[in-house]
């Protein structure tokens, strides 16, 4: 992101180079390691950055002021990749945002709950997160699905300003390209008992991280900077991979901002 070479980095963190790639790997710290001034030179809060080798982690999220709302993680070798299912609670009219590696724990919470699902939301077109869109769709062809991909026929896309409504639940998107072109972030309000909105927000952005720039790291940030980290501090944020988070909790601890 920085273009900054191994050996500068190296140097200015006080660590050899092979140090600084067993870091990156496997995320093993050196003893000594001048993390302030190594976030310096890659453009992180240092002191942001220091709190996160230091073993920063958002606080646990209990669900219970979001009751309709169900995270899944499916996994595959050392890939994990979260999806999420809300619905609204008179109508049992369900969304599911992405789809994960595996449609049957998914499946089996719809039936359980004697749910239907009307929409599939897709934050972006990556593997990990559509590949059991197929099974998805099989399961309920009616459900329509909402995309940026340009793969994806026009009156399926989640178009600016379009707000799609399950029940009293309010869904409505945020362009968030930088990892992928077609990046979405979908904002979730008017939840029961006035429990606060809920921001989708695939690889966007994760806890005290963002997602690889594939198509722009400066596009990336920006795009987080002004349309996730905006938002309400209260926010909750369920990202594509690791733990739930807050806006406020990413304002105060992720380095890259």
């Amino acid at each position: 992101m920085s273009g900054v070479s191994p050996a500068a980095a190296a140097a200015v963190a006080g660590i050899s180079e092979s140090e600084l790639a067993t870091l990156e790997a496997a995320g093993t710290i050196p003893e000594k390691i001048n993390l302030p001034e190594l976030g310096k030179i890659l453009g992180l809060h240092p002191q942001k950055l220091a709190a996160l080798a230091s073993g920063w982690l958002p606080s646990p999220k209990k669900l219970s002021g979001w009751r309709e709302l169900r995270m899944f993680t499916t996994r595959s070798d050392e890939l994990a990749v979260n999806c999420y299912l809300v619905w609204d609670s008179a109508t049992r009219g369900a969304a599911l945002f992405d789809t994960g590696l595996d449609a049957r724990p998914i499946l089996e919470t719809i039936a359980a709950g004697g749910l239907v699902l009307k929409h599939i939301f897709i934050t972006h077109s990556h593997w990990d997160h559509v590949e059991a869109l197929p099974a998805i769709r099989a399961a309920f062809p009616n459900a329509q699905l909402h995309s940026g991909s340009p793969n994806v026929p026009v009156n399926q896309r989640n178009l600016p300003d379009k707000i799609v409504r399950l029940g009293e639940l309010s869904i409505s998107h945020r362009a968030t390209p930088g990892h992928a072109v077609d990046g979405v972030t979908y904002l979730v309000s008017h939840w029961p008992q006035s429990a606060p909105a809920v921001a989708f927000v695939g690889d966007a952005i994760f806890a005290g991280s963002i997602g690889r720039g594939n198509q722009s790291w400066e596009v990336a940030r920006q795009k987080v900077r002004e349309e996730i980290l905006s938002l309400p501090l209260e926010t909750l944020i369920c990202p594509g991979h690791g733990p739930m988070t807050t806006v406020a909790e990413e304002v105060e601890s992720n380095p890259f901002f």
